[in-house]
């Protein structure tokens, strides 16, 4: 993260954030609210794209050769995205019910037990955000990517703690409602998402470092095909979630639907079934697709922004579902986190940065 390197992408990340900035003083909520989306999203990236290299630590393949390196570059990231987190604090209170009533009154109105009152105490909060920075910062070392079991370990790890965080940071906006398979749907999501920004890193700039086929199919495809594993496993928990609340129609399980489907993020939702589930399951049954790495890459482009858009239906809605400015402050922040993270991605895979992540993933270790 040397600035000088790359001054144009600060320049517009700070100019992105200039703007967003308005909606701050408009309505404090809503520019809250932006912050953990693109926090969130990126955080996502960075955990989904380290998922992979944990699966092939663990059963090898042609196909995690040139990924590992990609999400090391990524993983380098976490501690300023941790960092990033702290802005949170201020606005703590306009996001979530249980920290702007810190009396436990909110609890006795839902007939919530003891138990959720003191997990939902802001103490108790910041106590598990330190827990959760520092596992999610264990899991990034290149050790932890360098062994074998270790990257077992770091996948139960992710699992367990990302469901926790999730509950904490996302269920948690509205305080009421609950979800045994939300945290699954979300890190499905995560996964996916650190998928494609892979994918699109390497066929953009880095296209030399795929291994050639050698008589096997095009590594290309495997790509296609671990996109599309997930694409599937992300419709699949998503849809049988909403299928089961809706089925049972109970008042305290519909409250997180209901901001969504009775406001005007109906289109959204529309939105989500295509460009996160129909167009990129259709391109990616065809080998066509799978095969030609432009076509892949538009693939990845896609269901990256789709997963920033699915991260603001996570959000958005439980905090403001009828505020008009989401559309101005999400976007404008995630340009500013997205070039301050990743801005230097593309430098930094055309260089021998690259190379050493390679060494750093397969040495760190015993």
């Amino acid at each position: 993260m040397r600035g000088g390197r790359y001054p144009f992408r600060w320049l517009v990340a700070a100019l992105a954030l200039v703007v967003a900035l308005p909606v701050l003083w408009i309505e404090p909520a809503v520019f809250f609210a932006g912050w953990l989306v693109a926090w969130w999203y990126c955080l996502g990236l960075v955990l989904g794209a380290l998922v992979d290299v944990w699966l092939h630590r663990l059963t090898g393949g042609r196909w995690g050769i040139a990924m590992q390196p990609v999400a090391l570059l990524a993983a380098r990231r976490l501690p300023w995205l941790l960092l990033l987190f702290l802005p949170l604090a201020a606005g703590l209170g306009l996001l979530y019910p249980w920290a702007a009533r810190p009396d436990g009154a909110w609890a006795r109105e839902l007939s919530r037990p003891g138990f959720v009152l003191v997990w939902l105490s802001p103490g108790f909060f910041w106590l598990r955000m330190l827990v959760y920075a520092a596992v999610w910062w264990l899991l990034c070392r290149p050790a932890t990517l360098a062994r074998k079991g270790a990257s077992a370990a770091a996948l139960i790890a992710y699992t367990l703690v990302g469901t926790l965080a999730t509950v904490d940071l996302l269920e948690s906006l509205v305080p009421g409602w609950f979800s045994t398979a939300f945290g699954l749907v979300v890190l499905s999501g995560q996964a996916l998402g650190g998928t494609a920004l892979v994918v699109l890193c390497l066929v953009r700039w880095a296209p030399a470092r795929v291994p050639d086929a050698d008589g096997h199919p095009p590594v290309w495809r495997d790509f296609g095909n671990l996109l599309l594993m997930w694409l599937m496993t992300w419709a699949y928990l998503a849809f049988m979630e909403f299928l089961i609340i809706w089925a049972e129609n109970l008042p305290h399980e519909i409250a997180w639907y209901v901001p969504r489907l009775q406001t005007g993020w109906q289109p959204v939702a529309v939105a989500l079934v295509v460009l996160q589930l129909a167009v990129p399951l259709l391109l990616l049954l065809w080998r066509a697709v799978k095969e030609r790495p432009a076509r892949l890459a538009g693939v990845a482009a896609l269901l990256l922004g789709s997963q920033l858009l699915n991260t603001a239906w996570l959000v958005i809605p439980s905090v403001a579902p009828h505020s008009l400015l989401a559309w101005w402050a999400v976007p404008a922040l995630a340009l500013a986190f997205g070039l301050a993270l990743f801005g230097g991605l593309p430098q930094a895979l055309r260089s021998a940065d690259f190379a050493r992540a390679d060494i750093e993933v397969r040495h760190a270790g015993p």
